[in-house]
C-alpha cells in the first residue's frame, strides 16, 4: 500500500488523534463559543482515553524527570499497567487532596530568585488530564492578543502584534504596567468565579480546581492565594485570570459598540477591518486604546498621552479593585517611543524618524520601529555562552569536547532564532560577538583553527558557509554568534485553531518542512558512541528528508528514529552524508533481520511497494545478507 502525502504534525495533535479525542475537544471549543455550560466536565477527565493521552502527552515534558516531595518521577508510573494508571487517577479525584507542593528557587538573572512549586508527579497526572479538558474550553474565550501559554502562540506573534500597533497604527505613546508578584497574589476565590463564569460549572471539578489551588507547600504551609509557577494547569489559570483584563481593555475601544453599523472589509487574513467602526469613535471622547499580552506581561498602546494618563490610572484601579492585584511603581510607566524605549519580552522597542507619510496630505513625518536586545537579555547571554566556552575548554580535546561543542552552537543558534526579531540584532550581536570571540581566543587558542579543508554538512553550510567568523576545533564548527540577520515577526494566521479541522489543516501544512526546534533537539542528543561526522550529517539528513523516514515516509521522533549507513563500515563504508540514511526503527528490524517471521510481520504492517521495497534490498545487499522475496515468503509462511 502507498503511504499517502503526509505533513508533519505537531506531537500532541497526534496524540489526539491517537486516542479519538478530538472531536470531543472540537466539540467542547464550539459549544464553548455557543456560550452554553459545561457541568459534567468529570465525565470527560475521568474517561480512560483522556487518563492515557495525559499519560503520553506528559511523559515527553522535560518536566517529567523533575521528582516532587515524594522523590517520584515519570519512572513511577512508567512501571504500572495502564489499568493500574488509570485507577491511580480514578481513585485520587474521588476525594481529591494533593500531595504537598516541593518548592524550588531559580535564578532570574538579575540577582532574584523565581519560586516554583513541583507537584508530585501522580497530582501532575491529574493536573495534565484536567488541563487536556479545560483548554478547548478556555481557548474559545480568550482574547486574540493574550499570547502566552496558548496553542500555536507565541513571543513571536505577540512582537509582530506590537509592532504592527505602533508602526501601521502610529500608537506612540505606551502603558507600561508591571503587576507585583502576580503568580503569587492571584486571589483564589475570584479565579474560581471566573472559572464558573466563563461556563466551567461542574461543582466537583471546581472544588478539585480550589484543592489543587489551596495545596499544601512544604516548608511553607497552604497558602490563601498564589498559584504554583511551574505547575501543569498554572498558565491556563494565570490566563483565565488575566483574561478579564483583555477584555475590559478592548470594550473600552475595540468592542465598543455604535449606533450604527459599519460595513468593513475582509482582510486577507480573514479578519474583518474596523477602519470604518474606529474613525467614528475617533470623534468622541473614548480613549483609543489596544492591549498586548504574553501571560503576566502586558502593554497598553494608545494615540494621546492624556489617553495613556487616563488608562495607566484606570488600569491600576481596576486590577486592584476587581482582581486584587497592585502595581509595582518603580517599573510601571508611561513611555513616549518617539523620544524613549519601551521593553518587552527582550526587546527595547522605539521608533525613529525615517521620510515622509506621502499618504497624507500634506505629507507628515513616518516614523517606523527599531527594536535592540534587552541589555539585560544581553549580559544573560554573554554569561551563559562564556560558561559554555570553558566547559569545551575544560574537555581539553576528548570526545566529551565533541558535546561541549555541540551545546554551545546549539545554544547560540537558539538565541540567534530568538532574537533575530529584533531590528537591530546585528549590531547588538556583533558588539556581543567582540567579547566572546575575545573569550574564545584567551581559552580556547591554540585549539581553534580557521577554515581550512574541513567540509561543512548541507545544513550548516546553508546557515553560516558563508561568514568569515566561522572557526573550527579538532574538524568541529564553532558557529559564529555575530552571524545573524533580521526576520519579521510573524502574526498568527486567524484560521490556525488547534480545535478546528481548518485551523488544523493549516497547522500541518506549516509543518510540512522541520521545525527548527526539532533539529536543535537532535542536536543536542547525538548518538554517543558515533563519530562527530557522523552525528552531523545525521542533523543534516534529517532536514533534508523533512523529518519523514527514507522508506516509509512516515514522520519521526527522536524516539522512533534511526540514522543508518548504506554500506556498513564492516564492508568498507563511512560516515560520509551519502553513505547514511535516516528510517524508522522499524525498517532498520527491516533491514538488518535475518528472522523470516519478523521480516514478514514487518512487511504485513507496512505494506510497503515494490520500489520502497527495492531500498531495503539494496541496503540489505550492501551489507551481505538475503535479498526479501516476498513471493517466496508468502510460500514459505
Amino acid at each position: 500500500m502507498a503511504v499517502p502525502k503526509k505533513v508533519l504534525k505537531r506531537q500532541i495533535l497526534r496524540n489526539i488523534e491517537y486516542y479519538g479525542l478530538q472531536e470531543v475537544f472540537d466539540e467542547l471549543y464550539q459549544k464553548s463559543l455557543e456560550n452554553r455550560k459545561f457541568k459534567n466536565l468529570m465525565e470527560l477527565i475521568l474517561m480512560e482515553e483522556n487518563i492515557k493521552l495525559a499519560y503520553r502527552n506528559m511523559k515527553k515534558n522535560d518536566g517529567s524527570t523533575t521528582p516532587g516531595i515524594d522523590g517520584k518521577t515519570i519512572e513511577h508510573l512508567a512501571k504500572m499497567t495502564e489499568k493500574e494508571v488509570i485507577e491511580l487517577v480514578r481513585n485520587k479525584l474521588e476525594w481529591y487532596t494533593p500531595k504537598a507542593i516541593r518548592r524550588v528557587e531559580i535564578d532570574k538573572g538579575n540577582g532574584k530568585k523565581r519560586p516554583l512549586g513541583i507537584a508530585s508527579i501522580e497530582d501532575r497526572l491529574i493536573q495534565q488530564c484536567i488541563l487536556q479538558v479545560l483548554e478547548p474550553i478556555c481557548e474559545a474565550k480568550f482574547h486574540d492578543r493574550s499570547n502566552g501559554f496558548r496553542p500555536n502562540r507565541g513571543v513571536e506573534n505577540a512582537l509582530a502584534q506590537a509592532e504592527k500597533l505602533i508602526q501601521s497604527n502610529k500608537l506612540y505613546i505606551v502603558v507600561d504596567i508591571d503587576i507585583k508578584g502576580f503568580f503569587d497574589n492571584v486571589s483564589h476565590g475570584k479565579l474560581l468565579k471566573q472559572l464558573w463564569t466563563i461556563g466551567i460549572q461542574d461543582k466537583k471539578l471546581i472544588s478539585i480546581i480550589s484543592a489543587m489551588l489551596k495545596g499544601e507547600i512544604a516548608g511553607i504551609g497552604f497558602p490563601e492565594k498564589g498559584t504554583a509557577q511551574g505547575s501543569i494547569i498554572s498558565p491556563l489559570l494565570s490566563n483565565v485570570v488575566l483574561n478579564e483584563l483583555d477584555w475590559w481593555i478592548a470594550s473600552q475601544w475595540e468592542f465598543m459598540p455604535t449606533r450604527h453599523v459599519y460595513k468593513e472589509a475582509i482582510k486577507a487574513n480573514g479578519t474583518q477591518s474596523k477602519s470604518k467602526k474606529y474613525r467614528a469613535l475617533r470623534s468622541s471622547t473614548l480613549k483609543e486604546c489596544f492591549i498586548v499580552r504574553y501571560a503576566d506581561d502586558f502593554k497598553i498602546f494608545c494615540r494621546k498621552h492624556k489617553d495613556a494618563v487616563v488608562m495607566f490610572e484606570a488600569t491600576k484601579q481596576w486590577l486592584k479593585t476587581r482582581l486584587g492585584l497592585d502595581i509595582s511603581p518603580e517599573k510601571s510607566k508611561i513611555v513616549n517611543l518617539k523620544h524613549s524605549y519601551s521593553e518587552f519580552l527582550g526587546f527595547r522597542i522605539k521608533v525613529h524618524k525615517k521620510g515622509k507619510d506621502t499618504k497624507c496630505k500634506p505629507p507628515v513625518d513616518k516614523y517606523v520601529v527599531k527594536s535592540h536586545i534587552s541589555e539585560k537579555a544581553l549580559k544573560k547571554i554573554k554569561t551563559n555562552a562564556k560558561e559554555r566556552i570553558i566547559a569545551i575548554q575544560k574537555t581539553n580535546g576528548s570526545r566529551a569536547g565533541e558535546f561541549a561543542i555541540r551545546d554551545y552552537n546549539s545554544f547560540v543558534m537558539g538565541v540567534q532564532n530568538y532574537y533575530s526579531m529584533a531590528t537591530c540584532v546585528n549590531p547588538d550581536m556583533q558588539t556581543l560577538a567582540y567579547e566572546i570571540k575575545t573569550s574564545i581566543k584567551i581559552r580556547l587558542n591554540t585549539r581553534v583553527k580557521r577554515r581550512t579543508n574541513e567540509v561543512l554538512t548541507p545544513y550548516l553550510s546553508e546557515r553560516y558557509g558563508k561568514s568569515k567568523e566561522l572557526r573550527f576545533i579538532n574538524g568541529v564548527p564553532l558557529v559564529p554568534i555575530g552571524y545573524v540577520q533580521h526576520r519579521v515577526p510573524l502574526h498568527k494566521k486567524a484560521v490556525v485553531n488547534k480545535y478546528t479541522a481548518e485551523g488544523r489543516k493549516e497547522i500541518h501544512k506549516q509543518l510540512e518542512t522541520v521545525d527548527i526546534e526539532r533539529v536543535h533537539e537532535l542536536m543536542k542528543n547525538p548518538v554517543s558512541d558515533e563519530t562527530v561526522e557522523f552525528n552531523d550529517n545525521c542533523v543534516s539528513l534529517f532536514v533534508a528528508q523533512r523529518g519523514k523516514c527514507a522508506i516509509c515516509k512516515l514522520p519521526l521522533t527522536l524516539e522512533n528514529m534511526r540514522c543508518i549507513r548504506k554500506i556498513p563500515k564492516s564492508c568498507g563504508g563511512d560516515d560520509k552524508y551519502n553513505n547514511l540514511i535516516i528510517v524508522h526503527k522499524e525498517m532498520e528490524r527491516l533491514i538488518k533481520s535475518q528472522d523470516k517471521k519478523e521480516i514478514k510481520r514487518i512487511l504485513n504492517k507496512y505494506k510497503l511497494e515494490s520500489n520502497q521495497r527495492r531500498k531495503v534490498n539494496t541496503i540489505r545487499k550492501n551489507a551481505g545478507l538475503e535479498e526479501i522475496d516476498v513471493k517466496a515468503l508468502d510460500k514459505e509462511l
